[in-house]
């Protein structure tokens, strides 16, 4: 312990004889030096100072002039190609801020100022604001990805992440979509951007599947031919060639308590839910009425007789 705190006091000492000795220096010189000598040099340095202050003020002005022109010719290419706002916006202030650090870093590099140690310092700042923000930066780079890629758009019905509803808002972090029960969901886009997206907007047309299972020994023409009606009558179901096929009505399994016929039918987007309940009715109060039953259930147990 004692060795210790004689190593420190002799660091003090020597610390207080250099401060000492370079007074001293200071005093010789000022009092040794002709004033007339002291106030040049004083102009000269005083001069130097304030080329380098003027060089910067300079370099600030005429950067932040260049920066601004750079701003509009973004804006302007943001413009012509109708890009969303929410990612032209965010472009424009991420381009604005990082040009503005590297002109006030090369504004004090013109006074003479060693900008490693600060350079060193942002980098440095930089990385733990990232880190502590990762999911924010996530969410980021998911939502330019939306913006840039347009996989749906508000007022498109959408399915993901669990949830189905139609796109109210898009932002640049999160996707907002009301569901059919009026629930207001708010996803992050880092996951909505990696996840499975089913757009039930995005194209005119969507195919309906009905499957109709009736006991055995129907007659199959004659249960193609009531559900042909059925279709028939149905104004909404789309034909060729305004869509991909005409409605196709077949038998399409043999199940082990029925037989399934299946059919597929094209209808407009908008009109997806009123045609699939409006042919449930129509399936349900026709074929009884034909004489044909929906089976139920059917279960054959054979006993054999023993000792």
């Amino acid at each position: 312990m004692s060795l210790n705190l004689l190593q420190t006091a002799a660091v003090e000492v020597h610390d207080t004889l250099d401060l000492q000795k370079t007074t001293a220096e200071l005093v010789e010189k000022i009092t040794t030096t002709p004033a007339d000598q002291l106030l040049s040099e004083f102009a000269d340095k005083a001069i130097a100072f304030g080329l380098k202050v003027l060089a910067a003020l300079a370099i600030y002005i005429i950067g932040a002039w260049i920066i601004r022109k750079i701003k509009k010719i973004v804006h302007n290419i943001f413009e012509k190609r109708k890009t969303e706002h929410s990612i032209a916006s965010f472009v424009e202030s991420l381009v604005s801020i990082s040009l503005t650090v590297f002109l006030v870093i090369f504004t004090i590099s013109a006074l003479g100022v060693n900008t490693t140690s600060l350079a060193a310092l942002l980098a440095a700042g930089g990385m733990a604001i990232g880190m502590a923000l990762s999911g924010t930066v996530q969410n980021f780079a998911g939502g330019i990805m939306i913006l840039v890629f347009k996989p749906f758009k508000a007022g498109d019905f959408i399915e993901a992440q669990g949830y189905s509803g139609t796109v109210t808002d898009v932002s640049i972090v999160s996707t907002k979509i009301t569901t059919t029960d009026n629930r207001n969901i708010i996803i992050p886009n880092g996951s909505l951007s990696n996840g499975t997206i089913n757009n039930y907007s995005q194209n005119i047309y969507r195919r309906l599947e009905w499957l109709v299972d009736v006991e055995y020994g129907t007659s199959s023409e004659k249960m193609k031919s009531i559900l042909k009606n059925i279709v028939d009558g149905e104004k909404r179901i789309v034909r060729a060639p305004a869509a991909p096929a005409d409605p196709s009505i077949a038998l399409g399994a043999l199940r082990d308590s029925s037989i399934q016929f299946v059919i597929r039918a094209w209808v407009k987007k908008e009109d997806y839910w009123d045609v699939l309940y409006d042919v449930n009715e129509r399936i349900y109060n026709d074929v009884p009425e034909n004489g044909i039953q929906f089976p139920f259930p059917q279960l054959d147990v054979h006993i054999n007789g023993g000792n």
